[in-house]
């Protein structure tokens, strides 16, 4: 059995000598949902127990720790420098424990199944197809790569270019434990001997684990050594996507989720990483996830550690266009990724046929793995003008950027999309360029406009007028959206609403209030054209780029608007 090391038991016990006030005589499993990675650890999966948390509950502590699948046991005693270490409660297979009626201060270690590593052939048997996809990534070539460039010797890479580093039966060296080169999969599941040895036995199947911890194992500043940062493009992926929006479940949707199996399925597909890899699997997240919704879009949700995708760059090469509502040529040079191109992606770079998703989809009838990666979530999601519950959800950044979400004064569907539509990269393109701000990329923030002046001489000043013109444009149709409001809509809308007789039954973010808009019957109330342009109003705004992605389709939408509103100003 390995033990939690003396500086793990030390730091949690400093934790417990801020609080503990009684006696311990008692411990129960804990119980809650699934139990995800919190802490990063070089080479992934944890191959030995940690200590990871204390916190205080009603009446003791709630105790936590981390390591391979397999029975763990609590042990505890008073005095750190003598005494002996006293178990605590029975075998433990959920990794906490809550400690109860505690009068004196306490230690705590905990010790836990053997790190018995075994090496990615010895999954082969059962796991033939994942395996044969496996070998072809760039992490099964993790190891040589450190041989091309004499490293495969140097303490500080090792630990993430190879299996159990420095761990019992794990990598020693090249001669001695050839089978454990790379990164292969008890590096993200954890120890696999044991499961190898006995496959019936459920307490010793690897685990499957997708929180981002696992992968900020390696790919994070604080774990790879300065020396080798720069050779790293993703050696700040952890931290940069920890501060992302992506980070995150949005509180709101949680709580949806929460409360309501319906919205695992309907939200979830973009907001919550289990859900959506449920669905990619085939699976029903409302059914099969139990309390395990509240995971963010964490790296396996992009990309596939098990297997490498050949994608068709259908933007390469020289791209002449023309767009349509300014008559404007480009001339586009494509040449960074080729006419094809390899990686872990679970979708391309970029696709230039429209894309939606709506709520009500069913996800393995809609789902088009041909679309750009960003574009599976970042969509209109089938909203329309003659919605009249609440304004287009805040995601139509890819039906933007290819002009195909909107109302047309005259009826047609829209089809105007942009130059930077044409970047081989779209989205990628600006929004994972790197700076010492945004190392890499991962903040998915547009960091710098270094790659504008391939094609702009002030891409700053730019990006400045755009954004001051499209801000102005949307305030002016607020404006006569309040101004028909108060002025010519019906009667029954003026007095019972004001200014929001125009809105939806639950207003956008421009009205800023948490009252209701015009009823559903109401909403009847509300002529086409005032419908129309609330639409469009509120589609450029939640673009959020103001004019970057399509400025002269926003320009566009928002004429129109105000055309739409003057029309039925003072009838």
């Amino acid at each position: 059995m390995n033990s939690a090391n003396a500086l793990v038991v030390k730091r949690a016990s400093v934790s417990i000598f801020a609080v503990a006030i009684f006696l311990l005589t008692s411990f129960s499993g804990r119980a809650q949902g699934v139990q995800h990675l919190t802490i990063t650890q070089p080479g992934g999966m944890p191959g030995k127990p940690v200590m990871t948390g204390i916190q205080q509950t009603t009446n003791g502590f709630a105790l936590t720790w981390d390591g391979p699948s397999g029975y763990y046991h609590l042990y505890q005693k008073s005095r750190l420098q003598s005494g002996s270490w006293q178990p605590v409660g029975n075998f433990n297979l959920s990794r906490t424990a809550t400690v109860t009626n505690i009068s004196s201060n306490n230690f705590f270690r905990v010790s836990g199944p053997a790190s018995s590593y075994a090496g990615a052939q010895a999954c082969l048997a059962c796991h033939a197809g994942v395996h044969s996809t496996y070998i072809l990534t760039a992490h099964a070539q993790a190891f040589a790569s450190l041989q091309r460039i004499q490293q495969d010797t140097n303490s500080s890479c090792l630990a993430c270019h190879t299996v159990g580093y420095e761990l019992p039966s794990g990598f020693t060296n090249a001669f001695k434990t050839p089978q454990l080169e790379g990164v292969q999969c008890e590096n993200c599941h954890g120890p696999a001997a044991n499961h190898a040895a006995n496959p019936g036995d459920p307490t010793v199947v690897p685990r499957v684990e997708l929180a981002a911890q696992v992968c900020g194992g390696c790919h994070s500043a604080q774990l790879t050594p300065a020396s080798v940062v720069t050779r790293h493009p993703l050696g700040f992926g952890f931290e940069d996507w920890s501060t992302s929006p992506h980070g995150a479940v949005v509180p709101d949707v949680l709580q949806s989720m929460a409360s309501s199996a319906s919205s695992i399925s309907s939200c979830g597909r973009c907001h919550s990483g289990s859900a959506r890899e449920a669905f990619l699997e085939g699976e029903n997240p409302s059914t099969t996830l139990t309390n395990d919704f509240n995971v963010a879009i964490t790296c396996a949700v992009c990309h596939d550690a098990h297997q490498a995708y050949a994608w068709t760059n259908n933007l390469n090469g020289v791209i002449t266009f023309t767009n349509q509502l300014t008559g404007n040529v480009a001339f586009i040079t494509n040449n960074v990724l080729g006419a094809v191109y390899t990686n872990q992606l679970r979708n391309p770079y970029a696709s230039t046929n429209d894309f939606f998703l709506t709520t009500s989809d069913v996800f393995s009838n809609k789902y088009n793995p041909a679309i750009n990666v960003c574009a599976q979530c970042h969509n209109d999601r089938g909203s329309a003008w003659t919605d009249t519950s609440r304004s287009p959800h805040h995601s139509p950044q890819y039906n933007m950027l290819l002009g195909t979400v909107g109302a047309m004064a005259d009826g047609s569907s829209p089809n105007f999309p942009s130059t930077h539509s044409r970047l081989e990269m779209q989205c990628t393109e600006c929004h994972m360029q790197t700076d010492p701000n945004n190392p890499s990329g991962h903040t998915f923030q547009v960091a710098t406009y270094q790659l504008c002046f391939n094609c702009h001489s002030d891409p700053t000043g730019l990006v400045q007028f755009a954004t001051v013109t499209i801000s102005n444009q949307i305030q002016q149709t607020k404006g006569l959206l309040d101004m028909w409001a108060t002025n010519s809509a019906p009667a029954e809308l003026r007095t019972n609403y004001g200014t929001l007789a125009w809105e939806y039954t639950s207003p956008g973010d421009l009205s800023a209030t948490t009252n209701p808009g015009p009823n559903k019957a109401q909403q009847a109330l509300i002529s086409t054209n005032i419908m129309q342009a609330r639409f469009d109003l509120y589609l450029v705004l939640y673009d959020g780029s103001y004019g970057v992605h399509n400025g002269p389709y926003d320009i566009e939408l928002l004429q129109t608007a105000q055309g739409q509103v003057d029309s039925q100003l003072f009838q």
